[in-house]
């Protein structure tokens, strides 16, 4: 006989689950604002759950002077199909400089040049150049040098053999987060948790730092501690004073763990789109920015090195076409990318001191080639010479076979 008031077993589990999810709420609510804002935000240009935020302090100095593309040997038909290109495929704006001038710009869905938008993973190429300038500045000693000397927690740990190196060319050897996106796991918790230093600290070594390229969140998490235990500084502060100020960018914005925490430094920065145009004139300039020694001569070609773990990527930097599924090689031979999983490309190309930013407020869509809009650019350029074929390349030598 069922006794009067008792609650019918369904009903006393879905209270327990109430309680429980009410229970881990309470625990940690900043997560969990974050996690469900990003399930349910539709506007993907400056993420609303990116919160809190330090401010990174820029200059505000005036753009670089834009030219007509002719008067810089680029066709206006190449630049004009590489925008169509652009467009077909949901992005924000195409920007293109030459010889530190804009050449060439537009812009979709109601942004500018002064647009802010997520920068995603171009995000944790700033920890690669503001550590040539830690190493400049005799910050720190040099890239193969340890992070165990640097960060306390590692000293007397396996993995303080991880290198500076390392960290830049993802290949510590840490395991990986599992992807998914389920709360409990660790990747949403590197992403959303309070305690990202904890997080990267943490990752277990499964593989010999240096062997092996396995992308993750961690490697620029610690690059970005070794420098604030190098310098003293806050990460954001460092930032601006060595590299963001210095280039004369606007004010951007890095998220934060937690109030008065610690800065994502793989991904989340806030940015006017036009200043990754500065961050290109400065890698095209190995480390040289309008005249101005911002960074030691010699590191962006070091940066550029291939990775022993892998050689179709650098420290944060593409370096083939074919590792990003291009139908085609890039046309021009020294052209390289910033490595991003996003919808953000910036290509680069020395030869011709070229740069082109094409940005998305997301991901990019499955048939997105991503040697199309360089290749149309340097191909329609009047100084651009093709190199020469190599014997058995008969499709170069005779068109047509």
């Amino acid at each position: 006989m069922k006794r009067r008031g008792a609650l019918p077993l369904a009903a006393l589990c879905a209270a327990l689950l109430v309680l429980g999810a009410l229970a881990a709420f309470m625990a940690s609510p900043l997560f969990w604002e974050r996690y469900l804002g990003a399930r349910t935000q539709t506007q993907l240009r400056v993420p609303a759950w990116y919160q809190p935020r330090e401010r990174v302090a820029g200059s505000e100095q005036a753009p670089a002077p834009r030219v007509a593309p002719e008067l810089e040997a680029l066709d206006s038909r190449a630049l004009t199909a590489a925008a169509a290109y652009a467009a077909a495929h949901g992005s924000l704006a195409l920007i293109v400089a030459r010889h530190d001038h804009i050449v060439f710009e537009r812009y979709w869905q109601g942004s500018g040049f002064d647009t802010l938008t997520d920068g995603e993973s171009f995000t944790r190429l700033l920890a690669a150049l503001a550590t040539g300038s830690a190493i400049s500045h005799r910050k720190l000693a040099w890239p193969d040098e340890p992070i165990g000397y640097i960060v306390p927690q590692l000293a007397h740990d396996r993995r303080g053999a991880i290198t500076l190196r390392n960290l830049m060319q993802l290949s510590s050897g840490l395991a990986p987060p599992a992807p998914g996106g389920a709360p409990w796991g660790a990747a949403a918790r590197a992403l959303y948790g309070t305690n990202i230093v904890a997080a990267a600290l943490a990752r277990p070594l499964t593989g010999v730092p240096g062997e092996s390229r396995a992308p993750q969140p961690a490697d620029p998490q610690l690059l970005a501690l070794a420098l604030e235990r190098a310098t003293g500084e806050r990460y954001a502060s460092y930032l601006s004073q060595a590299l963001w100020r210095r280039i004369g960018a606007s004010d951007a914005w890095l998220y934060l763990d937690s109030p008065a925490g610690a800065a994502h430094a793989d991904c989340c920065m806030l940015a006017r789109q036009g200043d990754w145009i500065r961050v290109a004139e400065l890698l095209l300039g190995d480390g040289n920015y309008r005249g101005y020694e911002i960074i030691r001569p010699g590191w962006v070609q070091a940066m550029r090195m291939p990775s022993r773990a892998d050689h179709d990527y650098g420290a944060y930097l593409r370096l083939s076409a074919a590792a990003a599924g291009a139908s085609e090689p890039w046309v021009a031979p020294d052209t390289y990318a910033v490595d991003n999983a996003g919808g953000n490309r910036l290509w680069l190309i020395p030869s011709l001191h070229l740069a082109v930013l094409c940005t998305a407020g997301g991901p990019r869509d499955a048939d997105f080639d991503d040697a199309r809009i360089p290749n149309l650019i340097v191909g329609g350029s009047r100084d651009f010479v093709p190199p020469a074929a190599r014997p058995g390349e008969l499709p170069k030598i005779v068109p047509g076979h």
